[in-house]
Parts: C-alpha cells; sequence; structure tokens
C-alpha cells in the first residue's frame, strides 16, 4: 500500500486552474501544473482497501491502488506500465473522463478521495516527458488483417492493440483527420491535439496504417472490406444531433453543437484564421447543461461571446452526494 498513514495526515489537493481572464486569451488547457512532490502526497492517500471499490467504479479496471504505491514510492517508470496494463491512452482518460472511480474510492465514504485522476494524468505525461513510452511493434506478423472503421478512442485502441498482437491493421476515418471526436469534438482547452498526435505517430511505428477522407459505405462499400481483410471492427461514433421539435428551429443562427464545435478546433488545427461560426460579440443561448454545453460554453467565451445563457432542463442538482445516490455510485451533483 502506499502510505499507512496518508489518508489520515494528507488533505486532498487538486490543481489550481489557471486565471479565467488569461483562459479566455487562448486554447490552452485549463489546469496549471501540478508539482510532483505534491502528487506523490496524494497518490500516498491510497488506502489499503480490502476491496478497491475504484477498480468497480473505473470502467477500464484500472490498477489504480498498485499505481498510487508506485508513484508515492517515486518508481513513476513502473507506475506507468501498471498504468498502461490496463489502458492504452492514459493521456485521453485523465483529462476527459469524469473519474467515476473517484466516486467509488473507499475513503470517499466519510472524507475527500484520493486524486485518482490527477495522478493519471501525471504519471503519463511524465512517462512522455522521460521517454517511457516507445512503440510495441510485434516480433512476428500473424498473416491476419484487420479493418477498423472509425478513429475515435474505440477504434485506435482496438487497432493498437491488434497491431501489437501482430495482424496489420488499417483505420479507416470519414474526416480528414484521424482522431475521431478527440479531434473535433473535444475542445482544445480540454485537450491539447499533441496529445493525440504523438500517441498516432506511437501507432504508426507499430505497424498500424491511417486511413482518412474515406467513409465507408460511400467511398467504399462493406464488401470492399470483406474482400480485402480478414475482419472488420466497427467503431464508429455520431455527430448526428438530438433535435428540438419548437417554433423558430428553422431560423438562422441556430447550430447543433457538432456544427459548432468542429469548426473552432479546424481553428487550432490551422485549417482557417475564424470559424466558419463565429460567436464573437454575440449572445449566446446554450440548449443543455452536460459535458457538450460546457464545451460550447467555453468556446463560446474563447470567441468573446457577448454574454452566454446556459439553459438546462433538470433542478440544479446538490453540491454533496445526495442520500438517494449512496456510495459507491456516480451521483448526480453539481460540478463547476
Amino acid at each position: 500500500m502506499a502510505d499507512p498513514k496518508g489518508f489520515l495526515t494528507t488533505a486532498r489537493e487538486t490543481p489550481t486552474r489557471r486565471p479565467v481572464d488569461l483562459r479566455l486569451l487562448d486554447w490552452r488547457e485549463v489546469y496549471e501544473t501540478f508539482p510532483a512532490e505534491r502528487l506523490e502526497q496524494q497518490a500516498g492517500r491510497c488506502m489499503d482497501c480490502g476491496i478497491p471499490f475504484c477498480h468497480n467504479g473505473c470502467p477500464l479496471g484500472n490498477l489504480i491502488p498498485e499505481w498510487n504505491d508506485l508513484v508515492w514510492r517515486h518508481d513513476w517508470q513502473a507506475a506507468s506500465e501498471r498504468l498502461h496494463a490496463t489502458n492504452n491512452f492514459p493521456e485521453f482518460t485523465g483529462r476527459l473522463c469524469p473519474a467515476p472511480c473517484e466516486t467509488a474510492c473507499v475513503l470517499g465514504i466519510n472524507a475527500d478521495p484520493v486524486t485518482i485522476k490527477q495522478v493519471e494524468v501525471s504519471i503519463i505525461d511524465r512517462a512522455w516527458d522521460e521517454g517511457w513510452v516507445a512503440p510495441q511493434p510485434p516480433s512476428r506478423l500473424s498473416g491476419h488483417t484487420v479493418a477498423v472503421i472509425g478513429s475515435g478512442p474505440a477504434g485506435l485502441a482496438a487497432a493498437q492493440q491488434l497491431a501489437r498482437a501482430g495482424h496489420t491493421v488499417a483505420v479507416y476515418e470519414r474526416a480528414d483527420r484521424i482522431g475521431g471526436l478527440l479531434r473535433y469534438g473535444i475542445p482544445e482547452f480540454k485537450m491539447e491535439k499533441h496529445h493525440l498526435d504523438r500517441r498516432l505517430e506511437q501507432m504508426e511505428a507499430e505497424g498500424v496504417r491511417f486511413r482518412p477522407g474515406i467513409e465507408v459505405g460511400i467511398d467504399m462499400t462493406a464488401d470492399d472490406l470483406r474482400r480485402r481483410y480478414d475482419a472488420v471492427i466497427i467503431a464508429v461514433g455520431s455527430t448526428i444531433g438530438r433535435d428540438l421539435p419548437v417554433e423558430g428551429r428553422e431560423l438562422g443562427g441556430i447550430h447543433q453543437a457538432m456544427e459548432f464545435l468542429p469548426l473552432a478546433n479546424r481553428v487550432q488545427e490551422g485549417d482557417a484564421d475564424v470559424p466558419v461560426i463565429d460567436a464573437g460579440g454575440r449572445h449566446v443561448v446554450i440548449i443543455g447543461g452536460g459535458d457538450t454545453g460546457a464545451d460550447c460554453l467555453g468556446t463560446s467565451h474563447r470567441h468573446l461571446a457577448a454574454s452566454v445563457t446556459q439553459l438546462e432542463i433538470l433542478p440544479q442538482p446538490p453540491e454533496a452526494r445526495p442520500g438517494s445516490e449512496p456510495w459507491p455510485t456516480y451521483p448526480m451533483t453539481y460540478r463547476v
């Protein structure tokens, strides 16, 4: 286990957010760097749980107590290896996941839970900085070929695992760049795209072949794929938004989130100087208070909108876990 008394002696601490007035001037990520020494103390808050419920909370089954212990013992390289044992892309999940592991943390029953998400992203960022993340090409090829349709996180993870097993893998993506929603749906201020690009470089070095700009079903058929490959994996997402059949929906200036967000991301990719849909100087109304609405909120502010109003159909949830959603469930609480 980590520090036997860490959960008693060390308070939960999270990274400081960059000042709002500075964040509005760029598209960099929100949080400031968290010192390694303090991060090790946070990892030391992990207890020697008889049954670590964080495993159950994490959809990937990450070996959280193990890499917490290794970080506390200053063995960051071994922590990176344990983290990668269950997670191909911890630099993505460590930034984007809502961290159900933390709401399932045993310490969270009567105290603040371990900062699992911050430990995760700190491990992988240091691993990249230290050069510990290297291509892992197979020692021999199987002779089998696989097509993966869709280059979001699911498609990329499947492609990487298959390539490392020795199969020849091609990833098809209808957009002009690989990454799916990681590329064009997630704003830059949530995940800077150099994290995605360097992982793609690793995968190419492992033998994965990327085929952007090809829409399966239009540019090539399913029969074409069946003839060319031994197996096909369908890992597609959807950019079809949920519409509202309300009066005035047909008027100008009303856009789906997946029309608005990709255009903003394309500016960050250097495709344009200004977005085609620009909220700058406009009074913006966002319908929906979830993650996508939050992405539109941050994007509109960085466009320097005159005002932004966000509407949510549900009542504002409590700031603390309600009694109707007991530990270790993921509670509906107010998060800003």
